[in-house]
C-alpha cells in the first residue's frame, strides 16, 4: 500500500487535476529581483504543471519515478512544490477522501485486471495543449484482461 501511494502522488506530480491555482493577490508585493509591484486584489495564476515539471524541484521531471514519494514525504522538502489539491487555507477540503476512493478503487481493479498497451495506445503520452485540463491528444487505448482467480 506504501507504493500504490507512492505511485498515486508521482501520478498526481505528472498529471495535475488543473493546469493553474486561481488566487488573488492579499497585500502589496514587491517581488524583490526586479522590483516588480504586484497590487493587492490583483488575480494571480499559480501555474502547478510548471512547478511540477521544474528540474530544481524535481530532477528529470519527465520521469515517472514514485520513489520521489518515499514514506509520504517527497524528498524534495521545499513548500509548496507539490499542488495536486492546492496548498493552505484555500485546498481542496476533498484531497484525503478522494485519495482514499482512488486507492480503493485502484486496488479493487489491479486485483481483478490486468492492464497493457497495445499497438494504438500513444507512447509517449502527448497532452492537448489547448485543453484546460491534462487530456491525451489521442484516446488512451488500452487492452484490459481479467485476471483469473
Amino acid at each position: 500500500m506504501k507504493y500504490l501511494d507512492m505511485v498515486v502522488s508521482e501520478t498526481l506530480r505528472r498529471y495535475p487535476f488543473g493546469p493553474f491555482l486561481n488566487r488573488k493577490c492579499k497585500e502589496d508585493y514587491v517581488i524583490k529581483e526586479t522590483g516588480f509591484l504586484i497590487e493587492k486584489g490583483t488575480p494571480i495564476l499559480i501555474p502547478i504543471d510548471g512547478i511540477h515539471n521544474d528540474p530544481e524541484y524535481y530532477p528529470e521531471p519527465e520521469k515517472f519515478e514514485p520513489n520521489r514519494f518515499i514514506d509520504g514525504i517527497k524528498q524534495n522538502s521545499q513548500s509548496c512544490t507539490y499542488l495536486p489539491f492546492g496548498m493552505g487555507p484555500r485546498n481542496c477540503i476533498g484531497d484525503r477522501f478522494g485519495l482514499i476512493c482512488a486507492k480503493v478503487g485502484l486496488t479493487y481493479f489491479v486485483k481483478n485486471f490486468k492492464v497493457e498497451r497495445c499497438s494504438e495506445t500513444p507512447v509517449p503520452l502527448t497532452l492537448n495543449p489547448k485543453s484546460p485540463f491534462m487530456m491525451p491528444m489521442r484516446a488512451l487505448k488500452m487492452i484490459v484482461k481479467k485476471v483469473d482467480q
